[in-house]
C-alpha cells in the first residue's frame, strides 16, 4: 500500500499506478486536468510514464472553460 496526498485529501493505493490512472480513478479526463507532482508542474505529454510512489503529494486541477 502507498498513501498518496492530492489537493489535501489522502488516498490509498494498493497497485503502483500512473498519474493518468489515478486522475481516472477519480473519474476525471487526464487531457483536461494540470498537475503539480511533488510541487513540480507536469507536462501532461508524461502523465503515463510517471508513476506515484509513497508520499507523493499531487495537485489536481482541471480545466474548465467557460464565458
Amino acid at each position: 500500500m502507498a498513501s498518496v496526498v492530492a489537493n489535501g485529501k489522502t488516498y490509498e493505493i494498493g497497485a503502483p499506478l500512473s498519474v493518468a490512472e489515478f486522475i481516472r480513478e477519480r473519474g476525471l479526463n487526464p487531457a483536461y486536468v494540470v498537475v503539480e507532482h511533488n510541487g513540480e508542474p507536469l507536462d501532461r505529454a508524461r502523465y503515463e510514464a510517471i508513476h506515484i510512489a509513497d508520499g507523493d503529494r499531487l495537485e489536481l486541477l482541471r480545466a474548465v472553460a467557460g464565458g
